[in-house]
């Protein structure tokens, strides 16, 4: 066998690891720089809500047009006037400042003179109450009567439970854990064509009582796109460096090799 068909298997082995090592590294390279799209997505994201939460309220009528169109309506403040249907009070489980309880999603009967574009009632997140006082007999004053002003934040609706770590929704015991607004509608004994296709969370104006407690909005979006990004075009380099290293080893072994 001459020294060249002995070399060839050797060739075809460096040739294909080659190939595996060039494929790994526009991988990392590709998820680097789709790393790198989304810094600047979550970037322009972030100020567009900062400035948005800063503007002042508009009526509900003005968010009409925002309703079909992905994230143009979220954080935008809003005012509502309208009398709160309390006898059908929903429970989102949550946190707030350390202290696990619920989060009182109460439908709101908008006033006659509201515009009705966008439907004649709205789901508004009043606030948080401690896990322990649910119960409406447990804070009394909680329930105000009569017509009420909500200044808040819309929040859009999610099209399905966002992760299959999330327990799933109690209807029947009025309990979520996840914000599904169309079971929400339907146990609220609402008409889904005439209720406003969006959440409302309550300010931080007090509540009779003290409870629940708003403004709990989390407006502070993670952004850790620079870190992932850093990570992959780090794994990118490794794999550089040992495959310049692998190869610069064969190459002085196949140099000692030869007579």
């Amino acid at each position: 066998m001459t020294a060249m068909e002995r070399s060839k298997p050797s060739m075809v082995r460096t040739a294909a690891v080659l190939a595996l090592l060039a494929a790994a590294f526009a991988i990392l390279i590709g998820l680097g720089t789709w790393q790198v799209q989304r810094l600047h997505w979550k970037e322009g994201l972030i100020a567009q809500i900062e400035a948005r939460i800063h503007q002042p309220p508009v009526a509900i009528a003005d968010l009409q047009d925002r309703v079909s169109e992905p994230g143009a309506l979220e954080y935008t403040p809003v005012t509502v006037r309208g009398i709160f249907q309390h006898g059908d009070e929903m429970f989102f489980f949550a946190t707030h400042e350390g202290q696990s309880g619920w989060f009182v999603y109460t439908p709101l009967l908008l006033a006659p003179d509201e515009n009705h574009a966008s439907g004649g009632a709205v789901i508004v997140n009043r606030g948080f109450v401690p896990y322990d006082r649910r119960d409406p007999a447990t804070r009394p004053g909680s329930q105000p009567e009569g017509e009420v002003a909500v200044t808040g934040l819309a929040r859009e609706r999610l099209e399905g439970k966002p992760s299959f770590i999330v327990p799933d929704n109690r209807p029947d015991e009025r309990t979520f854990y996840w914000k599904d607004w169309t079971s929400m509608v339907e146990i609220a004994g609402l008409d889904a064509s005439d209720t406003v296709p969006y959440f409302i969370d309550a300010g931080p104006a007090e509540n009779p009582g003290g409870l629940p407690v708003g403004g709990v909005t989390i407006v502070d979006l993670p952004n850790s796109h620079l870190q992932y990004a850093v990570t992959w075009y780090g794994l990118a380099a490794a794999l550089l460096a040992v495959a310049g290293g692998w190869f610069w080893r064969r190459r002085r072994s196949g140099e000692a090799s030869r007579p």
